[in-house]
């Protein structure tokens, strides 16, 4: 195969746009950094330029299709669980995204590739402070409630009129009933809710 300046080219501009998202995930100290985006992006780039160059008068998607699945494993090795949660999605999805920009290098699609790499960026970097105003709308907190067994009814209302989400275990002891409440809501209705808790008589003791 012939080495053509346009395939250096790709192969540059390759570097150059997983070097960028790769700087902004090292910043943010992330399993896929600045290396590890640039491989991915230009081994997207060189996989599509292969199969142009090798598929001649066949379909040059076949090679280039396999990078999607290839990919994919990639992306699955960065999610982890832990303690319930899921970690690694925004990483595994970057990955997916900059597989996709070497694609479109390699296929010489450089104007959506560019306004793609634009679109990144600004999610990656403007959409975090976005997402930390949302955070501040809404509070978890554990609850731990000591009240009667009689009184089970009562407190099972007063979350459901909360209207908060809330994921709830109860054991009897020889002191009562122990509620421990996990809930999720906006800090006013936590406030309105412990207000509540407070004034009930029937509450013999509540940590938050």
């Amino acid at each position: 195969m012939l080495l053509y300046p346009e395939d250096l080219l790709k192969l540059v501009f390759a570097i150059l746009i997983g070097g960028v998202i790769g700087a902004e995930r090292e910043y943010q100290n992330k399993a896929a950094g600045f290396r590890t985006l640039i491989f991915i992006c230009v081994g997207a780039c060189l996989y599509t330029i292969f199969s142009v160059h090798i598929a001649k008068n066949s379909d040059p998607a076949r090679i280039a299709a396999q990078i999607v699945t290839g990919v994919g494993f990639i992306g699955g090795g960065v999610i982890m669980h832990d303690a319930g949660r899921v970690h690694g999605l925004t990483t595994a999805a970057t990955i997916w995204l900059v597989a996709a920009l070497g694609i479109g290098i390699g296929s010489g699609e450089y104007a959506i590739t560019i306004v793609a790499t634009l679109t990144t960026l600004i999610v990656l970097l403007i959409f975090p402070r976005l997402e930390r105003g949302i955070d501040r709308l809404r509070e978890e907190r554990t609850y731990e409630i000591l009240c009667p067994v009689r009184h089970y009814e009562a407190m099972q209302a007063l979350l459901k009129a909360s209207k908060v989400r809330v994921t709830a275990q109860h054991v009897k002891t020889s002191q009562g009933l122990k509620l421990t409440w996990t809930i999720t809501a906006h800090p006013r209705q936590h406030q309105q809710l412990i207000q509540h808790l407070l004034m009930d008589a029937e509450v013999q003791e509540l940590s938050f």
